[in-house]
């Protein structure tokens, strides 16, 4: 009943996610309480929408579009998304329970209150994300473009964040203990601010947190 429904003209880019707020929902937009357990989704499109305490559980979602959607107290659980797109959306008391994103786009993506438990992604643009404070401990991010995205006082202990562009990434306060780093840029990164005791990283890595460090890397 959503299906088609594309905005007049393009969001703009969510640039500050944690001071992002949603607009009041239309009515005519509204999915709430549904059961879409095992539902395809395939290249469709929503936009301006809102997902309230809807339960996602196994959705197979092929290249469907969500642009500027609310997503409240939706139960993502062994979710599969390829090829998808987030852009602009608020998650808010979310459950990803074993759920994969692959080469997905969720530029301006913001992320609140919401549980990671066995958290998959491969490939994809999760640029400019709203991160801040998520408990990612052991999740997977392979392959992903981070630029700017807001980890601050992220918990990724134990976390695989393996060959990703983090470049400008907000990572003040985050607990990176155990983390597996290697291959990903990691020139926004102070060691002052963050705590990385038993990550590991590569040697080039080694010497550009050096270099933020004042050190002379011969």
């Amino acid at each position: 009943m959503l299906n088609g429904r594309m905005a007049t003209r393009p969001a703009r880019a969510n640039i500050e996610p944690v001071s992002s707020t949603s607009p009041n929902p239309d009515e005519d937009l509204v999915v709430r309480d549904e059961d879409w357990y095992g539902r395809e989704l395939t290249e469709e499109r929503f936009t301006r929408c809102s997902f309230l305490d809807t339960d996602w559980t196994e959705v197979v979602d092929e290249g469907a579009i969500f642009d500027t959607c609310t997503f409240a107290g939706v139960k993502f659980n062994a979710s599969v998304h390829t090829g998808a797109a987030f852009t602009n959306c608020t998650f808010k008391r979310c459950t990803f329970f074993d759920t994969k994103f692959t080469d997905c786009k969720m530029v301006g993506s913001v992320f609140r209150q919401s549980t990671f438990t066995l958290f998959e992604v491969t490939g994809g643009d999760w640029s400019f994300v709203g991160l801040a404070g998520a408990d990612l401990r052991q999740s997977t991010f392979d392959g992903v473009r981070m630029r700017e995205v807001d980890l601050t006082a992220a918990r990724l202990e134990k976390a695989t964040l393996t060959g990703s562009d983090l470049s400008g990434a907000m990572l003040h306060g985050a607990n990176l203990t155990g983390a597996d780093l290697r291959g990903s840029d990691l020139s926004s990164l102070d060691s002052l601010t963050v705590e990385f005791k038993g990550a590991t990283i590569n040697p080039e890595q080694a010497a550009v947190i050096a270099s933020t460090l004042g050190w002379n890397v011969v």
